[in-house]
Parts: structure tokens; sequence; C-alpha cells
């Protein structure tokens, strides 16, 4: 029988669905369509879209100071980023085989799409792909991560954590000791909702 805990995180992720079927209903408000992950605009809609696009000259001298001076700090974050990033992909590609752990899918969570916004200008669909790339890097790698320590440690936590990576609810309660020797294996093991 489920624990309170489990019918609670099983909530949760019923809302989560709920709130991206919801966030998908946009798709017909703003007369869009998605296919093979491309997405299409209506033509009276890339028309009037093109009309809100700010130009490059305008964008750069409307920009504040303090907007400019921070931009080599956001940038200069992806050397580290895209070290990350390799390491990660690499640790996936040799371990999961190994533990049988199934692979993160690099495009559930690294998506590009904003390059269809024809009210966006050049720099802001930069912009737009750097924070689509890095957001969707960590929710790849926090993946991977929870999948990994669903096979090494897959125990819940004692103190109150802020955010629970998709995995969690699988873990042993802290201080089950028997629990823990008598299902480890079958919870490192256990990714058959995948």
């Amino acid at each position: 029988m489920p624990t309170k805990l489990e019918l609670l995180l099983d909530k949760i992720k019923t809302l989560e669905d709920e709130l991206v079927d919801e966030l998908q209903k946009q798709q017909e408000e703003f007369a869009y369509e998605v296919t093979k992950r491309r997405i299409y605009f209506e033509e009276n809609v890339i028309i009037r879209h093109k009309e809100y696009a700010k130009h490059l000259l305008e964008y750069i001298t409307d920009a504040k100071l303090k907007h400019i001076l921070s931009v080599p700090f956001i940038w200069g974050c992806i050397v580290p980023v895209v070290l990350m990033d390799i390491t990660i992909s690499l640790y996936q590609a040799i371990c999961f085989p190994i533990y049988g752990i199934p692979k993160v899918k690099r495009q559930d969570y690294i998506v590009f799409d904003r390059q269809y916004l024809d009210y966006l200008n050049l720099i802001e669909k930069i912009n737009c792909a750097y924070c689509s790339y890095v957001n969707g890097l960590f929710g790849y790698l926090q993946e991977i991560a929870g999948r990994t320590e669903q096979f090494w440690c897959p125990i819940k936590h004692a103190n109150r954590i802020k955010s629970l990576h998709s995995r969690y609810q699988k873990f042993i309660d802290y201080g089950d000791a028997e629990t823990y020797r008598s299902k480890i294996e079958v919870t490192r093991h256990d990714f058959n909702d995948l």
C-alpha cells in the first residue's frame, strides 16, 4: 500500500502533467503548431510578430549600462557549462550501460525553439538560445544525477530539501534500515516508469 508521501508525490506529478497540458493549450491561443520539434506559425501571426521586433541598433542603445557590463560574466559561464555537458554526457554514455540505468534523452531537456519567434531580434535569439541551453542542461544534469542517486544511494533525506528530482519518490525512507537492506537491489533497478 502506498505511503502518504508516495501519494503526495504522485499527486504532484499529476499536477505537473496538468500544468504542461495547460501550457500546451497556448498553441491554439497563439496560432502555432509543433511538428517534429519545429514550430510553425500562421502567416498572419508571423507578419504581426515582425512588427514587434526591436531593431538591433535600438536594442543596443536602449540597453542599460549595467546590463552591458554584466555580459562578459554571463557569457563567461559558457566554458564551464560546456565542459560539464561533455563530462556528464560521457559519464552517462559509459556508466549507465554498466549499471543498467536507462539513459536520459538530451532532447527532452535541452530545447531550442525560440529562434522561430519573429518578434525577437538576433541578440535576443542568441540570448534565448543560451538560456535554453544552460537551463535545459541543468535539468538534464539533475535527471542524470537523480538516476545515479537512485542506483547508488536511494535513501530519502531526513532534512527538508527545496526541490525533488523525478526519482526521489522511489527512494527508501530515511532510517528504515530493514527496507534498505531487503529492497536496495529492487530499488536500484526500478526504472519501469520511464
